[in-house]
């Protein structure tokens, strides 16, 4: 396998702005680090969950579509036995190649997800070695676009083409990502992000084997429907505890899987909760049943908007999206927190966008839910109006409009 190199005008739809960002990269890496040699560049997308909430951990179907915002990378290989990483307005994270144990320290910061990317790689077999980058990052945090997911893929990308010979795939490097997440930044994750950042475009995953995901590339070109991908930044929503509302979500539905002995949701089908719903209702609550429900009827929907797509049938495809929305809303129920009925900001956030949007378009909630974002999927023609009626709202740039990033994580030819 290649490693994979890609000029900016593949990945970007302004590549002269960006060319001038990874001059303002080179900069920063001369200007923390000094005098350098040969440099090589590096990009990994963000993400953004189209359909298939909260059905991976169950053995569900996810559709996601990589993002134009980025990280990037200027790099130096070194043979000094660390890695060191400095990221534009961060401390910078100096990590030994024989120092890869996991640490306290590590705890959701960036430095876990650095040693456990090297981690991984020496679990796998796979060349490991020193160098130094700078990082700029147009992803801003708590956003749902997998920041975290993105650095631990750009990580991985790093370490495929500097010392693998490129060789690693997509797949590997969102799973060394994932690996990295859960064991040493130690926050739980699923891995449709990681998957999402390293293969660019729109993505359809099944988790039916959680641990060896079929990944499908659905080739589009989004533009051309006119519509424009819009992630709202809420940021007056109190903080919660989203590992702990998670977790109960995929509690819920383990438990209706384990009323039948099964593993996870994906071994059933909706007929099984249907013929036996009362005794679940019983047993495990409404929600529970509710949220099972949501599971099936969701997997069915992440295949009608890759058919939607690859038809060039938008309309059937925000038909879709618009599904997912209000299933995610009035069934999994991870729009607000019941236990803080009174803060409902995402509620208003849908509401405001579906009345501006006059279902031109559509809305739903982003990411895990409960708070931070909401997407929605903007007409060109109603952008003016849109940002303006969001932003009155919820502050001055709340809207971050975006378009779809046909290439994943890569290495960049400056030319």
């Amino acid at each position: 396998m290649r490693p994979i190199v890609k000029k900016p005008e593949n990945i970007y739809e302004n590549p002269e702005k960006q060319i001038k960002r990874y001059d303002e990269l080179k900069k920063g890496f001369s200007g923390y680090f000094g005098e350098h040699g040969e440099l090589r560049f590096f990009s990994t997308p963000g993400t953004t969950e189209i359909c298939g909430n909260h059905t991976e951990q169950n053995g569900g179907k996810v559709f996601a579509a990589g993002v134009d915002l980025d990280i990037i990378a200027a790099v130096e290989t070194t043979d000094d036995g660390f890695v060191t990483i400095k990221s534009e307005g961060l401390p910078e994270d100096k990590i030994a190649l024989d120092d890869l144990e996991v640490k306290a320290s590590d705890k959701n910061c960036s430095s876990g997800l650095i040693r456990g990317v090297l981690k991984y790689f020496t679990k796998k077999r796979y060349n490991i070695g020193g160098f130094r980058a700078y990082t700029t990052s147009t992803l801003f945090r708590g956003s749902g676009l997998g920041s975290a997911a993105a650095f631990g893929v750009l990580t991985g990308i790093i370490l495929s083409n500097l010392f693998n010979e490129g060789e690693i795939r997509p797949v590997t490097l969102a799973l060394a990502s994932k690996f990295a997440e859960e064991n040493y930044f130690q926050r739980p994750c699923g891995l449709t992000r990681a998957v999402s950042c390293a293969s660019g475009g729109f993505t359809s995953i099944d988790f039916k084997d959680i641990d060896a995901p079929i990944v499908e590339n659905i080739p589009c070109d989004f533009s051309q429907f006119e519509h424009s991908l819009c992630i709202i930044e809420i940021k007056e929503a109190p903080r919660l505890d989203l590992a702990k509302l998670y977790k109960q979500i995929s509690d819920d539905m383990h438990g209706i899987a384990a009323y039948f002995d099964c593993e996870n949701l994906r071994a059933l089908s909706l007929s099984d909760i249907m013929l036996n719903i009362t005794e679940l209702r019983r047993q495990f609550g409404d929600r529970a049943v509710l949220r099972a429900i949501h599971f099936f009827r969701e997997n069915d929907r992440v295949e009608k908007v890759a058919h939607a797509l690859i038809n060039n049938k938008f309309e059937d495809f925000l038909s879709s999206v618009r599904e997912s929305g209000d299933s995610s809303f009035k069934y999994l129920q991870d729009v607000y927190s019941p236990d803080d009925i009174s803060h409902q900001p995402l509620s208003i956030a849908l509401q405001a966008a579906e009345i501006t949007l006059h279902r031109h378009g559509t809305c739903r909630v982003h990411g895990g839910g409960f708070e931070g974002t909401i997407q929605a999927i903007v007409p060109f023609d109603d952008i003016k109006q849109f940002r303006m009626n969001i932003d009155r709202i919820f502050g001055n740039g709340a809207c971050h409009f975006m378009t779809v990033r046909g290439i994943g994580t890569c290495e960049v030819d400056l030319g």
